[in-house]
């Protein structure tokens, strides 16, 4: 099983450290795994922009560079689901769409495909999970709450499996905390009420850790965080997993 790994652009360059965790767990669990050079963005903030016509050179740029791969495995359930969702549509009749098949979210490659049951290392802390809506309603990394089907938390399944870590979830678990990409730049006061509306649920569980699987939820709530002074700290859940290794 040969692995791609793509770091999308915003995760590259804000948190670095997040694909070096990837990267590092894939690794000890004696997974072949490759990083192409020159990957650059998947075109979704273009699509979300409305400009899809300028998303449909970097999807094809995508296409070319991850062909080869059993899998591309990534750290953010955002650009996951806009790959696999959207690139069929903006590919159709120009090449043939070979990766939004292939890309996963590391979340769910590990529970999924890898079925992993064990990890080394401790992480005694409380952490407040945060379901994002990308990784709920397009990758079903967990359960949507208004479906009232059986619960499942993949994420959660995962996080439980390090020594001494106390999981936790907020109230209304898989309510948006408003990024939504473009939609913090175009209603900026409502997604800042939503951030701090989800921000107060996390922390009213006690916690000091808030973790996800999507940097870009983590990264609007630790903005207003940091313009509040909570003391919180935020991580995404590979760094967990990754703890130790």
């Amino acid at each position: 099983m040969k692995i791609g790994l793509f770091i999308p652009c915003y995760v590259d360059a804000v948190y670095p450290e997040v694909g070096v965790a990837t990267y590092k767990l894939l690794k000890s669990l004696g997974i072949d795994v490759e990083y192409p050079l020159n990957q650059t963005c998947c075109g979704q903030p273009m699509g979300n922009a409305g400009f899809e016509k300028m998303a449909v050179p970097l999807a094809e740029k995508f296409e070319e560079k991850f062909k080869g791969f059993d899998y591309i495995v990534a750290p953010s359930v955002s650009c996951t689901a806009f790959i696999r969702v959207n690139y069929p549509r903006l590919l159709k009749g120009k090449t043939k769409c070979e990766t939004a098949e292939k890309a996963i979210d590391v979340i769910e490659f590990l529970h999924d495909v890898v079925k992993v049951k064990k990890l080394p290392g401790k992480f005694p802390y409380k952490v407040s999970l945060h379901n994002s809506c990308h990784g709920v309603r397009e990758l079903g990394l967990s359960s949507p709450s208004e479906q009232h089907e059986q619960k499942f938390n993949k994420i959660k399944d995962l996080l439980e499996l390090k020594e001494g870590i106390e999981v936790v979830e907020p109230d209304r678990p898989d309510e948006c905390c408003g990024f939504g990409g473009m939609f913090s730049v175009e209603e900026t006061a409502v997604c800042e009420q939503m951030g701090k509306d989800k921000l107060k649920r996390h922390i009213d569980t006690g916690t000091r850790y808030i973790t996800g699987a999507d940097c870009s939820c983590l990264m609007h709530m630790a903005g207003i965080a940091k313009k509040q002074g909570v003391g919180i700290e935020f991580k995404h859940a590979v760094e967990i997993l990754a703890e130790g290794i």
